[in-house]
């Protein structure tokens, strides 16, 4: 039985609810009377604090990307080196992937299913947000020279999110016993290192680095 909505209810325990639903049942799935059963309080007094399912996402992927840049800014404080600032990042990434948190969950695999053109934007918009913070250490990285000349810069970036988001995924079944920093830490090695031998990998002037669309171009150099 549903019961008025008590102001020492938090907010924070609305959102782990609708989180937790979202990830069971999904977002199109999950009716706002479920949410607000399960919270314990009135459909009509949920609304009053989200308008919409979609708005009650948008919380959610705020709070989400909220620990995530959180993490991550902290991760990096430590250390000025920038190639250790992006291992640092990448392991502080991964531990709010695989922390078990529903909004995180959610913020990976149904903000897709958000039909509003409002919602959708505004989703969009943190999203971009936090790309364009790990864009700011990528290009630290490449303005110091510690990233090989003619590195398109973005697609490193996309194929590094490819990759490590998908730990998600796979992490329960076949981490092996390894924790999310080693994991971390062996993607970094795969993505700095190289996984062939010397004599076995392609030279720049190859194009196999080259920006799409022709040689990136030149980085000023990181100010400090």
């Amino acid at each position: 039985m549903t019961k008025p909505f008590d102001a020492a209810a938090s907010i924070d325990k609305l959102l782990d609810v609708a989180a937790g639903l979202f990830r069971r049942k999904g977002f199109a799935a999950t009716t706002v009377r479920e949410i607000a059963n399960a919270a314990g309080m009135l459909p009509g007094s949920l609304h009053y604090r989200y308008a919409s399912k979609e708005a009650l996402l948008v919380s959610l992927m705020e709070r989400a990307i909220g620990r995530l840049t959180e993490s991550v800014r902290e991760a990096v404080a430590s250390t000025r080196d920038p190639a250790e600032r992006l291992r640092l990042a990448l392991r502080a990434h991964l531990r709010v992937l695989l922390s078990d948190d529903d909004a995180v969950y959610v913020m990976l695999y149904d903000w897709r299913a958000v039909s509003n053109d409002t919602a959708r934007e505004a989703i969009v918009r943190m999203r971009d947000t936090y790309e364009a913070f790990w864009d700011g250490l990528i290009y630290e990285a490449a303005g110091s020279g510690q990233i090989r000349p003619r590195i398109d810069l973005k697609l490193l970036r996309l194929f590094g999110f490819g990759a490590i988001n998908w730990v998600a995924q796979w992490y329960e079944d076949h981490a092996g016993g390894r924790s999310p920093e080693q994991i971390a830490d062996a993607f970094w090695a795969f993505m700095a290192l190289g996984v062939f031998a010397e004599d076995r990998r392609p030279a720049d002037e190859d194009g196999a680095f080259v920006a799409l669309g022709g040689a990136a171009p030149p980085l000023e150099p990181v100010r400090r």
